[in-house]
C-alpha cells in the first residue's frame, strides 16, 4: 500500500522528462517548484478549504443526528424499534449510484445546486447507517443501572444522554468522525454534480480540473495528488488507532 504512495512522492518531485527517462529512481534534479507552485496557487486552498468547510459540516452533522437516533433505538423500548433499525441496516446495502439521478432532482426542486448545504446533507443521510449501527451496539451495551443512578440523582434522559452517555462514548464518537471526515473528504461523485461553480468545487473535483489542464505535466499532477491525500492521511494516521479500538469497542459491545 505504501508503494504507490512513495511512488507518487518521489514522482512529483521530477520533471516529466525524468519520468520517461528514469521512472523509478531518485530525482536528478529535484524539482522543488512542482510542490512549490501548487501551495502558492490560489485554487490549490480554494478546494481545500471547500472541502474542509463540507466535511466538518458532514461530520457534525451525521454524528450529531446519528448519536441522538442511536441513544432512541438503544436506551428507549417502542413499538416498531427493531423495524426502524432494520431500515437503518438495509441502508448500508444501497448504493449511492442508485439514487444520483433521484437525488440531482430534489437538489435542484429545493435549490441546493451550487451550494454546499447541498453536498453536507446528502452525505450526511448516507453516513447514518453505518453511523447508527456502530453507536446503537455502545449505547446499548450502558448497563441500566447507571442510568437508574442518574434518574435517582434528578437526571432526565437528555441529561443522560449528554452528560454521561456522551463522555463515555468518546472513542466510538471519535470513530464515526474519522469515518464521516475521510467519506467526505475522498467524495468526487456528488460534488461534481451539484456544483458548477469553480467557487466551492473540492479537491477531488481540484485534481480533475488540474489534470485536464496540465495534462502533459505528469510530474505536476503526481505532486498535486500527493497535496490533495495527505491531509485525509495524515488524520487518518494520527485517528487509526482510535478508528480501529473504536470498531471494536462497538462491535463487542454490541
Amino acid at each position: 500500500m505504501v508503494t504507490p504512495l512513495l511512488y507518487a512522492l518521489i514522482s512529483g518531485f521530477k520533471s516529466t522528462d525524468q519520468l520517461s527517462t528514469n521512472t523509478f529512481g531518485l530525482p536528478s534534479p529535484w524539482v522543488w517548484e512542482n510542490y512549490g507552485d501548487i501551495l502558492g496557487s490560489s485554487g490549490f486552498w480554494r478546494s481545500f478549504g471547500s472541502s474542509v468547510v463540507i466535511a466538518l459540516g458532514t461530520t457534525v452533522l451525521t454524528v450529531g443526528a446519528a448519536a441522538l437516533a442511536a441513544f432512541a433505538l438503544a436506551r428507549f423500548a417502542f413499538r416498531g424499534r427493531e423495524v426502524l433499525f432494520t431500515l437503518f441496516a438495509v441502508g448500508l446495502m444501497f448504493p449511492f449510484a442508485a439514487a444520483i439521478v433521484p437525488l440531482f432532482v430534489m437538489l435542484r426542486t429545493m435549490g441546493l445546486l451550487d451550494n454546499p448545504w447541498g453536498v453536507i446533507l446528502p452525505q450526511a443521510a448516507f453516513g447514518l447507517p453505518v453511523t447508527i449501527v456502530i453507536l446503537r451496539g455502545f449505547f446499548r451495551a450502558i448497563p441500566g443501572d447507571l442510568e437508574e443512578a442518574a434518574t435517582l440523582d434528578g437526571c432526565g434522559p437528555l441529561g443522560f444522554f449528554w452528560r454521561i452517555l456522551l463522555p463515555m462514548a468518546r472513542p466510538v464518537l471519535g470513530t464515526v468522525s474519522v469515518l464521516a471526515v475521510v467519506g467526505s473528504w475522498n467524495n468526487f461523485l456528488l460534488p461534481l454534480l451539484v456544483f458548477s461553480d469553480q467557487t466551492w468545487w473540492t479537491i477531488p473535483l481540484g485534481i480533475q480540473q488540474y489534470q485536464g489542464e496540465r495534462s502533459a505535466d505528469t510530474a505536476r499532477i503526481f505532486a498535486y495528488l500527493v497535496l490533495a491525500m495527505a491531509p485525509a492521511l495524515a488524520f487518518y494516521a494520527v485517528a487509526e488507532r482510535q478508528l480501529i479500538g473504536g470498531i471494536t469497542l462497538g462491535a463487542t459491545k454490541g
